[in-house]
């Protein structure tokens, strides 16, 4: 009898703990931000049966981007990026950025951030560039020069490690940041992406979601 009940009791703790809270990190299972006029919370799924996203579920696409884009941009894990969309919730000098085209924040992203397509740094037009500038606090001087003064922090993300969109904004693009003077301590790159991000669960909202 005691047998019996002693493997009820373990069974049920084993059934428990497969649907337990899982931590984003010790003592935090969910967070909620306010950016970009939308209030969001994050967790990250509590179903073992989940898996990850059919979007990001396959491996050929892309290319290895490298662990460092150069010139003091700082590359961020997980918990770096949560601690600066936390952050930036009460400080509006930093902004969370999906640099992705369009149709891939529509499909799926990470909740409460912002879309500014890499691809709008390879427009000739001068007005996009500025205006791209302007919502990231660069000014433009009386001499026409660029001032960084009240730049923004920009905490980049794209698809993930294999995806070339936040190292094309923050580098690559013809006009990219960096090319037009941006401070690099001001550029900070989630490589991860969406692959990591929905491979540890974490909530994403969108069209595919």
């Amino acid at each position: 009898m005691l047998k019996t009940l002693s493997i009820a009791v373990a069974l049920t703790v084993l059934t428990t703990s497969a649907y337990a809270q899982s931590n984003i990190k010790k003592g935090m299972t969910e967070f909620s931000v306010s950016l970009n006029g939308e209030t969001c919370t994050i967790a990250r799924a509590q179903n073992k049966g989940n898996k990850i996203h059919d979007a990001y579920s396959t491996t050929e696409r892309g290319a290895p981007q490298p662990i460092n884009l150069g010139g003091g941009i700082e590359t961020l894990g997980e918990l770096e990026f949560i601690d600066y969309m936390m952050k930036a919730e009460k400080d509006d000098s930093i902004m969370i950025v999906d640099t992705r085209t369009e149709g891939w924040h529509r499909d799926l992203r990470i909740p409460c951030t912002l879309n500014v397509p890499f691809t709008q740094l390879n427009d000739d037009e001068e007005i996009a560039i500025l205006t791209i500038l302007d919502n990231f606090g660069v000014e433009e001087n009386d001499d026409e020069t660029l001032n960084f003064d009240n730049a923004k922090t920009i905490v980049g993300y794209c698809n993930g490690y294999w995806c070339g969109q936040t190292p094309g904004m923050f580098v690559r693009a013809k006009y990219s940041l960096i090319n037009l003077g941006y401070p690099a301590e001001k550029l900070k790159y989630y490589r991860g992406g969406m692959q990591a991000w929905t491979s540890l669960g974490l909530s994403v909202e969108g069209a595919l979601k």
